[in-house]
């Protein structure tokens, strides 16, 4: 995960949420700190809501997923217009 820091990256949960932001730090137990990080919220009746959170740290039990975003795309999505159903919770 080290080409991740300090660059903008999404995390998956285990409940299913997805959380972007720049990447402060991790850890060898996958914990993960992000900067200036904001939660995207789908839903099929209404646009993307980005949740602001701030400086946040997802236990590394519950992340599923860290991916490498693409700050030119993102920033040219238009969030208000986007439907997509919920991530459902990973179940093991």
């Amino acid at each position: 995960m080290d080409e991740f820091k300090n660059k903008t990256v999404l995390v998956v949960t285990q409940d299913g949420r997805v959380i972007v932001g720049k990447m402060l730090a991790y850890d060898h137990m996958a914990n993960v700190v992000l900067q200036e990080c904001v939660e995207r919220v789908f839903s099929m009746q209404a646009g993307v809501e980005q949740v602001a959170l701030g400086l946040y740290l997802v236990r590394g039990d519950n992340v599923v997923l860290v991916a490498n975003v693409d700050d030119d795309v993102d920033s040219a999505l238009d969030f208000d217009s986007l439907r997509a159903n919920p991530l459902n919770p990973v179940v093991y």
